[in-house]
């Protein structure tokens, strides 16, 4: 019973040992770092009767080996052609969106996040009619998204990996630019 006891008072020695060089190392690490910052972000681009050229630059900071946060601008064009049968144009819409917010990121493992993004979006849409005769619409508006979801890092080098995400918006205001689905991204980040 003795040696057992002096068994676990020699752990918990070590242990204490141990989170004071912790402490102490932290404490260091509470100043600015420059090697934490990130930059990065994601590009997407799709054509054809659905285009959309996105392009989605992100800069942060790596708060410690768990925690990330910082700032995302979302720039988004986007075309919809809707044809008859015959293969002629009925309508086509034309948006812009032009927005951005703060972002966020646990890592539980090295090799996955969990990612928070509220975010707010100026969108423009023009929306032609090619009826006789043609008709055009404007229209402009402001949205609220909030996106969670998570992510997988695959390492490219000691400071370069690609991000795979997959994001929902749980606000879903009905003028959403991210419609009830999922939203796929692949970026990358690049630690300087």
């Amino acid at each position: 019973m003795k040696r057992l006891l002096f068994c676990l008072f020699l752990l918990g020695t070590v242990h204490l040992a141990q989170a004071q060089y912790y402490k102490t190392d932290t404490a260091r690490k509470k100043e600015f770092d420059a090697s934490r910052l990130m930059i990065g972000g994601s590009v997407g681009l799709a054509f054809g009767d659905y285009t959309n050229i996105d392009f989605s630059p992100l800069i942060g900071y790596r708060i410690n080996d768990m925690f990330a946060a910082g700032v995302a601008i979302n720039a988004q064009y986007g075309a919809e052609r809707f044809r008859y049968y015959d293969g002629t144009t009925s309508q086509r819409n034309q948006y812009s969106i032009l927005g951005g917010g703060l972002w966020g990121r646990f890592y539980p493992f090295d090799f996955m996040f969990i990612h928070v993004q509220p975010e707010y979006n100026f969108i423009n849409v023009k929306t032609t009619l090619y009826n006789d005769p043609k008709e055009t619409y404007t229209d402009h508006y402001r949205v609220p998204s909030l996106l969670m979801g998570g992510g997988y890092v695959q390492p490219i080098s000691d400071r370069a990996a690609i991000n795979i995400m997959a994001l929902y918006d749980v606000i879903q205001d009905r003028n959403s630019p991210y419609s009830n689905g999922i939203i796929l991204r692949v970026g990358a980040t690049l630690g300087l």
